[in-house]
């Protein structure tokens, strides 16, 4: 029976906590017109299946590929392969910084990626 208590006691405690973070979610709906939606959709997917791939040749020291993974799919020259032009006016200030900072970061880890030094271009402060 204590065991039990404690176990209750636990799950209040979790989601307790969950709640709290449940509203101080600060998220906004960008509406844009359904084919707009699936494009960005479709680029979001693109980068989870980019990062996965810079990961796998990191992992098999294949610095060179995952560098040109990174700048040619989530690089600051990608920009115009995914009509990041065409999307920037429906996204809010925020949505595009947060987008321009993750094209930045992509470029600065494939010039990291491309010197050859593995560690550096994990590094988050490499740029």
């Amino acid at each position: 029976m204590k065991q039990l208590f404690r176990l209750t006691a636990l799950l209040a405690i979790l989601m307790a906590g969950t709640t709290s973070n449940a509203e101080e979610d600060a998220r906004q709906l960008v509406e844009m017109p359904p084919m707009m939606q699936q494009h960005m959709m479709s680029n979001m997917r693109d980068h989870l299946a980019a990062i996965n791939e810079i990961l796998i040749n990191m992992a098999n020291g294949e610095l060179d590929q995952a560098a040109e993974i990174a700048e040619s799919r989530l690089g600051m020259s990608s920009l115009d392969r995914h009509g990041a032009s065409h999307m920037a006016g429906f996204m809010p200030q925020g949505m595009r910084q947060a987008g321009t900072g993750m094209h930045k970061a992509a470029s600065r880890f494939a010039l990291k990626a491309e010197e050859g030094d593995a560690l550096a271009a994990y590094a988050p402060w490499s740029k």
